[in-house]
């Protein structure tokens, strides 16, 4: 890889174009592996068993990020194999370029049932940086299946622009290395090319790239395959997004090697100084251990007594990816804030419920999810479908490790189908909530501002263990502390602190009791 990490500087830079298969998608193995199928079983028909098979090399220099068709064209071409065009109504084993197209895309779609997508996590984790840095993201992609791909992958809600195979045939737009459909995105977007930043892992795409002028152009080379971006022209190349960075978008931080919350307690109290320590906690996980079946997760009498002793004296919330009835009901306490449903749905203190607008839309297509997920994943043993006001969970720690395949391509296939919902994954469960820019985070803030906190007056300390815990540490990092539960969550966290586990948080919250009382006395 290039020797000095690539920054991405928003002062420069608008906007960030990524590729699609290979960069967002895993799904360039698919790829090659489809034009294998087809490609050998041409070769072997026209020349016999002894034929020279496609190979990966033949998949970079003559197919990889361009139109399909292009790519029949050229690949063959390189074997010095010259067809005809032919037409839409070609039999499918014609000699013909449209017949041979089709028959890739075939292949495509057969594997992608049989194996299902997902999308890179680096790459997912970079977009939400640079949307969090207030620039424009669009995906761009040679194929005309990109927009099932990613909804099928869960992140087709991130992307403001879509440039595919079918935009690029609609509009007339040349392939790769034409830099056209870049161009399109920048222009979808309303930004000029010289503002805008390629994210690219085909050598097509990084001469389009060059040649459409464009502020940056970055290599990803998943499988260590550097010289040919480098060659192309690429400024930078990286083997993984999370070697991208983007100016003053703040590090994330090794799990295992934080600091101890309970040795630190003293440290933690005296980062607030004049600010009112606010108390945020998550539930499952948190205030309770991680169990088989959701409505196992019982809070013990001895951490209800601990919050109950915190939230008389001090400000204490707590957000979870429950539905709030079943939140609040579980905690059985009334005086401090909940948000439910990963916050789309308040309660106050005193009783006032609130819910995100936007999100009712989407909530009432949850009852068809339901029957929908629950004819695909019946016959799976283990699972658990769980309802709540703004989504609907799939618990499957109960499933065997041979199925668990099964239920992610069931997930992904079935997402496809409602677009207006998108999928968040935790410790062993996968949950539809609204497509909306809302998590956590954006619930941690929506609370401190119903209750007229001031930034400047607060400093809010958030206590979780999983993925969707994240959110809530970056929109906190700067000016809170976020503190990250046992060692089975994301392993780079933008967290400051640890606690073992939920044993540990009980311990955390008495000694944090104790510190704040004090504290009150003193003064």
């Amino acid at each position: 890889m290039s020797d000095a990490a690539p920054v991405l500087d928003p002062s420069r830079i608008d906007a960030v174009i990524l590729d699609m298969d290979g960069v967002l998608t895993d799904t360039a193995r698919t790829h090659e592996a489809a034009w294998k199928t087809v490609f050998d079983a041409f070769l072997e028909a026209r020349d016999g068993r002894g034929f020279a098979p496609f190979t990966t090399a033949d998949y970079r220099r003559h197919v990889d990020g361009k139109p399909r068709l292009d790519g029949v064209r050229d690949f063959l071409a390189s074997r010095g194999i010259d067809l005809p065009l032919g037409g839409s109504d070609d039999a499918p084993d014609a000699p013909t370029i449209r017949a041979l197209g089709r028959r890739k895309n075939q292949a495509f779609l057969d594997r992608v049932a049989r194996e299902g997508v997902s999308a890179f996590a680096d790459a997912v984790a970079f977009v939400d940086r640079a949307r969090r840095a207030d620039l424009k993201v669009a995906a761009i992609s040679a194929s005309r299946n990109a927009e099932a791909v990613l909804t099928a992958a869960g992140i087709r809600p991130l992307f403001q622009v879509l440039v595919d195979g079918t935009v690029a045939t609609a509009e007339g737009l040349a392939g790769k290395p034409a830099p056209d459909v870049f161009l399109a995105a920048v222009e979808a977007l309303g930004v000029p090319a010289s503002r805008a930043a390629i994210v690219e892992d085909a050598v097509a795409g990084i001469e389009a790239g060059c040649r459409g002028g464009f502020g940056l152009v970055v290599g990803v080379a998943r499988d260590g395959e550097t010289a040919g971006l480098a060659a192309a022209g690429a400024a930078s190349v990286v083997a993984s997004l999370d070697h991208l960075h983007i100016k003053g978008d703040r590090p994330l931080r090794d799990r295992a090697a934080l600091p101890d919350a309970l040795a630190s307690i003293d440290a933690i109290v005296a980062l607030a100084g004049d600010r009112v320590l606010h108390l945020f906690l998550d539930y499952d996980g948190t205030l309770t251990p991680i169990v088989e079946r959701p409505e196992d997760a019982i809070l013990d009498e001895t951490m209800r007594q601990r919050v109950r002793q915190l939230a008389g004296r001090h400000f204490v919330a707590v957000i979870s990816g429950r539905g709030l009835g079943d939140l609040v009901e579980r905690v059985g306490l009334r005086n401090l804030f909940f948000a439910g449903s990963h916050g789309f749905e308040l309660r106050h203190p005193d009783g006032r419920l609130e819910e995100h607008d936007e999100a009712q839309a989407a909530a009432t297509r949850l009852g068809e999810l339901g029957k929908a997920l629950a004819q695909r994943l019946g016959p799976i043993a283990g699972v658990q479908l769980e309802r709540k006001r703004f989504g609907l969970a799939v618990h499957y720690r109960r499933v065997g490790d041979a199925a668990t395949g099964d239920v992610e391509r069931a997930i992904r296939d079935t997402a496809a189908a409602f677009p207006e919902l998108t999928v968040k994954a935790g410790k062993k469960v996968f949950e539809f909530v609204p497509a909306l820019d809302w998590d956590k985070g954006k619930a941690l803030s929506w609370i401190l501002d119903s209750a007229g906190r001031t930034r400047e007056r607060t400093l809010p300390v958030y206590i979780g263990d999983d993925v969707t815990d994240e959110d809530a540490f970056r929109a906190i990092e700067g000016w809170g502390i976020g503190i990250a539960v046992g060692q089975d969550g994301p392993q780079s966290t933008a967290a400051h602190y640890r606690l073992a586990d939920v044993a540990a948080v009980g311990h955390f919250l008495d000694r944090l009791a104790e510190r704040l009382d004090g504290r009150k006395r003193s003064a």
